[in-house]
């Protein structure tokens, strides 16, 4: 099952900045209609996180958009949403 229904908001400091400190959970970075990363954590720093550059595969293929969902599964539904979406950025070599 893909995130839930929601808007899409950009991936920004000024979009992140919008979230709630301290919510754990899953999110999706993606650009048009191309997965590029799920992850999870406290959403709100992990996004941050990516937004200065600590992944460089993300900033590479550079999102313009994400989406998040609380959860307290997060290990079981990253699993989950990367199986599902198959984001270019999760995908192991080798």
């Amino acid at each position: 099952m893909p995130f839930p229904q929601q808007d899409p908001r950009p991936f920004s400091r000024t979009g992140i900045e919008t979230l709630n400190l301290n919510q754990f959970g899953v999110y999706g970075l993606f650009r048009q209609a191309q997965w590029i990363y799920v992850g999870k954590g406290d959403i709100r720093q992990r996004l941050l996180d990516h937004l200065n550059g600590d992944n460089p595969c993300i900033i590479s293929h550079a999102p313009t958009y994400f989406v998040a969902e609380v959860t307290p599964n997060a290990d079981q539904r990253e699993r989950q949403l990367i199986q599902e979406l198959q984001p270019i950025c999760n995908q192991r070599v080798g």
